[in-house]
């Protein structure tokens, strides 16, 4: 009998929530086996996955899909390795479950210790990149948790394919099948109905768009993380290092333009205006970029910047796209990105240290840079290996979500038959 889309999302929670409960106790040598298993059985899937992935695309561009969400979703056989390798990376960190946080005896001879224990079940939605899916799945089972993922339409057989590799690899291990499962399902309805399975998911992590991250937050019954907009800027001082400002805006823009940690936003001072946007610009343009600029920008480039709107400031691009604004100081620049940023990743360049420490102090991102590029905010980049996701929120997790982030703790108390008065 054909299950509903509810009876199915209720079927996938209990199954989580029981391979949870065997998760929470493998050991760590049992956890990288089945790592291991899995990075095999993605290589020896590759020409399955890269078939899947071939129709995911070929439907995207019939349906119109941009140039960049497509190249969020496309794989080939670098990027399939890169998968599997990113999977072994993770058997190399620390596990951090059992870990104890801090310890104390009470005078009453009461011992108690603070430890690290898995979170439970996590639900994970997403779009686009299929790399989401093996990321996901190796960080939540280093960690003790069970996964339940729902990938985007874009690329639902890709997901599909490297979620029944990932699976084969929990089992080849002796690990349950169920440890990670894939929504295979790309009904709006779907997302709904599994933000709202408290009774088996106990976070909710959503990566993606404004209309997906407010879909779920205003439909769950769980706590989430949101992993929001990338509108992120680089402030070029009036201090600053010009070719090395060029140098980290063309990567920040360019190096690769569909991610969240891509500037959208370049702010340079006024004095430095003239001398720096034209040999910047003829960079950009040289690698496709459109300039979008305020009045003073068009007045410095002439005509070929399009004219910036206030729609443009809070825009995330996910392309070859830039937006210049010219200010007058630290202090409009700080404005300006508190105002339409989004509080992900944003940059100064300067040799003016107590500029840069006003800025570092002042812009409230999960991550702030000094003469560096923001493509640096990342879960690799920062050595905690595979990340979850960046989380624009403040509480619990802020930034690139690694393996810690996927923690929670318990206090463990130990007595002697104490008993209280």
């Amino acid at each position: 009998m054909t299950l509903s889309l509810s009876e199915l999302l209720e079927q996938i929670g209990q199954q989580a929530a029981s391979s949870s409960r065997i998760l929470a106790q493998a050991t760590t040598a049992e956890k990288n086996a089945a790592l291991l298993a899995i990075a095999c059985r993605i290589e020896q899937s590759a020409q399955t996955i890269l078939a899947a992935n071939e129709a995911d695309l070929g439907a995207g561009s019939k349906s119109g899909l941009s140039s960049a969400m497509l190249d969020r979703a496309r794989l080939d056989a670098k990027r399939i390795q890169k998968i599997a390798d990113s999977v072994r990376e993770v058997v190399q960190l620390t596990d951090p479950v059992g870990e104890v946080l801090k310890q104390w005896s009470r005078p009453n001879r009461l011992k108690i210790s603070k430890r690290r224990v898995p979170i439970g079940v996590i639900g994970i939605i997403y779009e686009s990149r299929p790399n989401v899916t093996s990321d996901a799945a190796a960080l939540c089972l280093k960690t003790g948790n069970a996964v339940i993922l729902r990938g985007g339409s874009e690329a639902i057989r890709s997901n599909m394919a490297l979620a029944e590799a990932i699976s084969m690899g929990c089992s080849d291990a002796g690990l349950p099948e169920h440890s990670v499962q894939l929504v295979p399902s790309t009904e709006r309805a779907a997302v709904t109905l599994m933000v709202q399975l408290d009774r088996y998911i106990h976070l909710i992590i959503p990566r993606g768009g404004r209309s997906l991250i407010e879909t779920v937050t205003s439909a769950a019954r769980i706590p989430v993380i949101k992993h929001f907009d990338g509108i992120c800027a680089a402030y070029v001082d009036r201090a600053a290092n010009l070719r090395m400002a060029e140098q980290i805006v063309l990567n920040a823009k360019c190096q690769r333009p569909s991610v969240c940690n891509a500037i959208e936003t370049m702010l340079v001072h006024e004095a430095v205006a003239q001398k720096f946007l034209p040999d910047c610009a003829d960079k950009l343009w040289e690698r496709g970029v459109e300039l979008r600029g305020d009045p003073l920008t068009r007045q410095i480039l002439g005509p070929r910047v399009v004219p910036a709107t206030e729609e443009d400031w809070k825009t995330e691009y996910l392309d070859l796209i830039l937006a210049i604004k010219t200010v007058g100081g630290l202090e409009e620049a700080v404005k300006h990105i508190e105002t339409y940023g989004s509080h992900h990743s944003d940059a100064i360049i300067t040799d003016d240290c107590a500029v840069a420490q006003k800025f570092l102090n002042q812009v409230d991102s999960a991550a702030v840079f000094w003469n560096a590029s923001t493509r640096f905010n990342d879960g690799g980049e920062f050595g905690f290996g595979a990340e979850i996701g960046i989380s624009t929120d403040r509480l619990h997790a802020r930034g690139p979500m690694g393996l810690e982030e996927l923690t929670s703790y318990k206090f463990v108390v130990e007595g002697t038959g104490q008993v209280r008065d």
